[in-house]
């Protein structure tokens, strides 16, 4: 059979990919053939060797009573039944290859009901029966797959079939066998359930002198829910292992009942934009991006100017988070100035976009089509001269830090992640390039506004807490002088800062946005059916592959300094429990 030429294959592996069009980066898609596991695991297992990173899976299950978004609740049993067609589910694995996003679909068949369920040696907790068949465990291959897995049978009830097999988000909130995705839940009114104490396997770790140390989920700060459960000898950790979910608020399931025709796509923009506030711009713009693409072959295209400007919010975003942690760091190695000055500064940087753009965190700005203001005519000045004072701040705050004997004892080597180790666990986002993993979206040069822009990475080898806080800096100062090539290029960019949303948008349509975030990469898969009604929109937080990798970074240092380890990590609770 002659291999169209507009199909690809990659890794030397016998998958045929085809190109999406449309879409704001390159992305190929390819779909196996049911019960073509083990072609899977070959690619998967190549994309690891070359050195190539999981980005994310998900599951998704089509058909049974699913309503259009237009459409009322179903109030009767019977209307969802005269409505019903044969369900299928499916397993989607996202890669990052070179040539560009790498999208699989292994489609799983029903479960043949005659077969006994097996579980491997390891489950600790066993799911209830799927209506389809599991797919095959990838955590050995990738390990921040494990607890996405677990996740994804919480939600559609398709798991895999071996590996760690506990509730992940549930929290027993809902019965074992209710799925929030499944078409049957979504076409019927949200039920209200009891709430149940929930009692979870932690993984026991026995021997002399052994004791566990629980903490939260409810911490003695105003911060997000989590739980870790420290197993401890004396004051040294041997083992951490957390327990997240607190922060789930069903942002699939809203999702899945929006539509993005019209002025539906403002209001599940919006929703995207509060999966983690803090990156709200990253969110919003991966959310645009996939319903941009999706809105793409009707003729819809957005303005340059408004990515440069998309551009500019992202990188406020970032300088803005990065100072807050700079001083929390501080401030956590018991360095109480360093904490004010660097509250001061982002108070001043926030306080300008409060002003400027219309929210002190850059809410709502990215919309469908653009952004919601341009800049004013004396803007670019202002912004500018505050740059210019930041760096001026920064290379004296600097200084301080490098030169606080104090401050250097408690970074030093703590909370330490060897390159070899971050490469095997999947160790992204700025925690990752601190432990030099040079991967950034970026400076893939692929798509817009960024090769204009020429975004420069800067990576560290030592992998510690003082590498994370060098790290910081210097992204902050790479930021200023982004901002500054953006300012550049908006005089010389005339045009609208966006173009009208179509009110009509393609059905059966699926789009992709995917955003370097200051934490990370963050990432959003947009499947659309009648009309543009949101059939499933999948989210994926950097942290959901780095939270594995902070349990092995405090292993063999003291419990005092696990909060200054993971505030060196600050990973996002609220966009990983979604």
């Amino acid at each position: 059979m002659t291999t169209p030429t507009s199909q690809r294959r990659f890794l030397d592996q016998p998958i045929d990919f085809a190109p999406l069009p449309a879409q704001a980066f390159p992305v190929w898609h390819a779909e196996l053939v049911a019960g073509e596991d083990a072609a899977l695991l070959d690619f998967c297992r190549a994309a690891r060797a070359a050195g190539r990173w999981l980005v994310t899976l998900w599951t998704s299950i089509d058909g049974g009573s699913h309503r259009p978004a237009a459409a009322p609740l179903l109030p009767d049993p019977a209307d969802a039944a005269s409505t019903a067609t044969p369900q299928s589910a499916a397993l989607h694995v996202a890669l990052d290859l070179a040539e560009g996003l790498v999208w699989l679909t292994l489609p799983l068949p029903a479960a043949d009901t005659a077969q006994p369920e097996t579980h491997s040696a390891e489950n600790t907790a066993a799911q209830p029966p799927s209506s389809f068949a599991a797919f095959p465990d990838l955590a050995p291959i990738s390990p921040s797959a494990a607890r996405q897995q677990r996740a994804a049978f919480d939600l559609t009830g398709v798991g895999p079939a071996s590996g760690d097999r506990r509730p992940w988000l549930r929290h027993a909130n809902w019965p074992a066998d209710w799925f929030p995705l499944a078409p049957d839940t979504l076409a019927a009114p949200a039920p209200r359930f009891a709430t149940h104490t929930e009692d979870y396997a932690f993984v026991r770790v026995e021997g002399e002198g052994v004791h566990e140390i629980p903490v939260g989920p409810i911490h003695a700060g105003v911060i997000e829910p989590g739980h870790f459960r420290f197993s401890v000898v004396g004051e040294l950790v041997l083992r951490l292992e957390q327990r997240l979910g607190w922060k789930h608020r069903g942002i699939a399931q809203r999702f899945a009942r929006l539509s993005l025709a019209g002025a539906g796509a403002t209001a599940a923009a919006k929703l995207a934009g509060r999966i983690a506030g803090d990156s709200t711009v990253a969110w919003s713009w991966a959310f645009c991006q996939a319903a941009e693409a999706i809105a793409a072959p009707g003729g819809f295209a957005v303005p340059p100017r408004a990515l440069l400007l998309r551009a500019l919010l992202l990188e406020r975003e970032r300088v803005a988070a990065h100072l807050a942690d700079l001083g929390a760091l501080g401030n956590d190695a018991a360095f109480g100035f360093g904490l004010m000055e660097f509250l001061r500064l982002r108070e001043n940087w926030l306080r300008t976009q409060a002003g400027m753009f219309g929210h002190r965190l850059l809410m709502d700005c990215v919309v469908p089509g653009g952004v919601a203001r341009d800049l004013g005519a004396d803007d670019a000045s202002r912004l500018r001269a505050e740059c210019a004072t930041l760096a001026g701040e920064l290379v004296r705050l600097h200084a301080i830090y490098d030169d606080h004997a104090g401050l250097q004892d408690r970074l030093l080597t703590t909370g330490r992640v060897a390159p070899a180790l971050a490469a095997q666990l999947g160790l992204i986002g700025l925690p990752g390039r601190a432990s030099l993993q040079a991967r950034d979206l970026r400076c893939r040069g692929d798509h817009a506004p960024w090769p204009a822009l020429a975004p420069q990475m800067v990576v560290h080898p030592n992998g510690d807490v003082a590498a994370r806080v060098l790290q910081r800096f210097a992204e902050i100062d790479e930021s200023l002088r982004l901002i500054g090539r953006i300012l550049d290029q908006l005089a010389s960019t005339d045009g609208d800062c966006r173009a009208p949303w179509p009110e009509h948008l393609p059905t059966a349509a699926s789009g992709f946005g995917w955003v370097e975030g200051w934490r990370g990469d963050v990432f959003v898969a947009l499947a659309t059916g009648a009309d543009g009604h949101i059939r499933r929109c999948h989210t994926h937080d950097p942290s959901w592959h780095n939270w594995p990798v902070l349990e092995h970074a405090v292993i063999g240092n003291i419990v005092a300094d696990f909060p200054l380890i993971n505030k060196s990590f600050n990973l996002s609770y609220a966009g990983v429990d979604s």
